[in-house]
């Protein structure tokens, strides 16, 4: 029997695409050379255009109230404790490390989505005197805009 194997691609202003060039690389088991999938092998261009589409998704985001993005961050933290075995069994056979740890650092993304979710009602910022002494200083907590991540896993 012949499992087929699954192509993957980028998600880039809600449409998946292929790498601009059509280049793609092989993951495989570290365990047992498995084929686990083919993805898509990014080029510059693709990371513009990536950066470019959150750039315009967050001029809507920003507006959106916090804690509604809150409540959108709280169901996402449903969803992967829902999934939580399986995205931790992928991830063991993805990077090799064992389940137990894989599991864990699931967790610790549930347990950061919660937290996030819940900045999103708590709706503060800090007023102190300034330096006149009929003026005061406030911050607030705005989004700032987007940015990119690349982790070690």
């Amino acid at each position: 029997m012949t499992v087929a194997t699954a192509t993957y691609q980028n998600y880039i202003g809600g449409e998946w695409v292929d790498a601009s060039d059509g280049a793609t690389f092989e993951v495989r088991d570290p365990a047992n050379g498995e084929l686990l999938g083919i993805f898509p092998e990014s080029t510059r261009e693709d990371v513009d255009k990536a950066v470019a589409a959150a750039r315009a998704a967050f001029d809507s985001w920003r507006l959106t109230p916090a804690p509604h993005r809150g409540e959108i961050l709280f169901r996402a933290a449903e969803i992967m404790v829902e999934r939580k075995e399986d995205l931790a069994r992928e991830m063991t056979r993805e990077m090799g490390k064992v389940v137990a740890e894989t599991r864990g650092d699931v967790q610790e993304a549930i347990d950061m989505l919660y937290y996030m979710a819940g900045e999103g009602r708590r709706l503060f910022g800090e007023v102190v005197p300034s330096e006149l002494p009929d003026k005061m200083a406030y911050s607030t907590r705005i989004p700032v805009g987007v940015v990119g991540a690349i982790t070690p896993w």
